[in-house]
């Protein structure tokens, strides 16, 4: 809780830039895993992308074996199909790959008569989905996506430069292959709703992106004439000013997201809600890390190799050690500077000793008579301060204090009696 609140404070620096090498890896890690899972575990895709055939019908307190042994009593493989039960219907959704007519009507009436479900005709829905439809529908999405790229990596290109655009279109390709990564450890199925998901993310991720580049840019405007700061030093900097905005948008996006995952496709049994859901929740959060941790340390290596670039980190290199050469040697001590001085000012630590002199000169003894160890009074003209000066007159007295000095030792000029 304490490091959330100096976030949110504002009161942090985090060195995302110069530790790029440990979030490098961790994406490394990351992806590696899901190509693996992609690989060898592959999808589970909805029937619409694998066409068949989907049977819903009221489960009458029935079960899963129930419904398995059933497939298999008219020659289906029940690990061929999928057969989920519905708690907020209180029915069965049966899925199986592709049927002729006569399995279908086969299944239909083994599945009426073991649950004992009357009239099939309308209580047992039936619909079915051929593998060309399906087919098609992902040709689609590869070409819907395949344009997106394109148009986003032209505009960032015109808006901010080609080599922020290819550090933003590696930060989404990190986000896509993570998303289906996951999609492929946790066996969901892949439908229509996982695409429309997929494209939604891109946009969120890519909007992440380019509040950070904005930043960036801002803070490198004079880097030409600039001598304060390096360019890695200055994109670090724009991305500490925009974590806590970043931070805001996730967790603001993720709630509800998370609401339809856990509450509604979890607890309320919402299946439909949860390809959907995933697909959001994962790419958020990815979407957040990438553009943190994974487009803006690329595109400080993309941009290293630059003659600006390098000539600016030179510039700050020989600026930095004319300071130090030029700053004032100061005593360790209590308050020393660890660093030289701006130019024009005082480093600390001599301020501090200064500071320290003239305190000690004001509360030491002989300051303060009424401290510890104090001295006694030093008469006057004792010591440096009364040398060669003579006792004040009487005029000066009056003139001094408004009253006459004392006339001790002298006649007062009246006789006593």
């Amino acid at each position: 809780m304490a490091l959330l609140g100096r976030i949110y404070r504002s009161d942090f620096h985090i060195d995302f830039v110069g530790r790029r090498r440990v979030w490098y890896a961790l994406s490394g890690v990351l992806l590696g895993i899901c190509v693996l899972s992609m690989i060898i575990r592959g999808f589970s895709l909805g029937i619409e992308f694998s066409g068949g055939a989907v049977f819903q019908l009221p489960s009458h307190g029935g079960t899963v074996e129930q419904v398995e042994d059933t497939l298999s009593s008219v020659g289906i493989d029940p690990t061929d199909s999928v057969v989920q039960q519905l708690e907020t219907s209180k029915q069965f959704r049966v899925q199986t790959p592709t049927l002729s007519d006569e399995q279908t009507d086969k299944l239909t009436d083994a599945l009426a008569k073991r649950f004992s479900v009357a009239d099939p005709d309308r209580n047992i829905a039936v619909s079915t989905v051929g593998s060309s439809w399906g087919s098609t529908i992902t040709k689609k999405a590869i070409q819907g996506l395949i344009v997106f790229l394109v148009l986003v990596m032209i505009y960032l290109s015109v808006r901010f430069e080609w080599k922020m655009a290819a550090a933003a279109m590696a930060a989404l390709v990190h986000d896509l292959v993570v998303t289906m990564g996951v999609y492929s450890l946790v066996g969901f199925e892949v439908t229509p709703s996982t695409v429309i998901a997929v494209l939604t993310i891109l946009g969120f991720s890519l909007y992440d992106t380019v509040v950070v580049f904005d930043r960036v840019r801002e803070n490198t405007a004079g880097m030409a004439t600039s001598s304060r700061r390096t360019y890695a030093e200055a994109t670090n900097d724009a991305l500490n000013e925009t974590l806590v905005r970043s931070l805001n948008t996730s967790v603001i996006a993720l709630i509800p997201v998370a609401s339809l995952l856990f509450v509604g496709a979890g607890l309320l049994g919402a299946g439909t809600l949860k390809d959907l859901a995933l697909a959001q929740f994962v790419g958020i959060a990815s979407g957040t890390y990438s553009s943190l941790f994974f487009a803006t340390p690329l595109l400080v290596d993309l941009k290293r190799g630059e003659p600006e670039v390098r000539a600016l980190d030179a510039r700050v290199a020989r600026e930095r050690g004319r300071r130090a050469r030029s700053a004032p040697s100061v005593p360790a001590g209590p308050g020393a500077s660890d660093g030289p001085a701006e130019p024009g000012e005082t480093a600390s630590g001599e301020v501090t000793a200064l500071a320290g002199g003239a305190a000690a000169v004001a509360d030491g003894p002989l300051g303060r008579p009424d401290g510890p160890g104090a001295r006694e009074p030093v008469p006057a003209g004792a010591g440096l301060a009364g040398a060669g000066r003579r006792p004040p007159t009487a005029g000066a007295a009056r003139r001094a204090g408004g009253r006459k000095p004392g006339r001790r030792g002298r006649p007062s000029g009246k006789k006593r009696r």
